[in-house]
């Protein structure tokens, strides 16, 4: 049932938010240097397959204030950059949490 309501808001969110592999690799090397951002990785329960790890990565792309997300499926670790000015990172975990996954851990950024 949680799955099925993943899936669902992931269709809500449209195709149009996953990006072109040229576009991740991009922002993924820029996050890193932006000053004013701020990672937080979590180790998350309830990855079923690869297609959670995208569709959590496509819910952090329609959140503001996320600068870029890389989940990983067979490890169910989520790395998000994101600036402090706009979301805190409980917010950061509440987007986890609504998607019907449990952060087991945060692990060390």
């Amino acid at each position: 049932m949680i799955r099925r309501r993943f899936l669902q808001l992931v269709a809500l969110s449209g195709a149009s938010a996953l990006a072109p592999l040229e576009a991740i690799a991009g922002s993924s090397a820029g996050a890193g240097a932006n000053a004013k951002g701020k990672t937080a990785i979590f180790q998350i329960k309830g990855f079923s397959c690869a297609t959670c790890a995208v569709g959590l990565d496509t819910m952090f792309s329609r959140t503001k204030g996320i600068l870029s997300s890389h989940s990983t499926y067979p490890e169910g670790k989520v790395t998000v950059s994101f600036d402090p000015e706009s979301i805190n990172e409980a917010a950061v975990g509440a987007v986890i949490t609504d998607a019907g996954f449990i952060i087991a851990s945060k692990l060390t950024a």
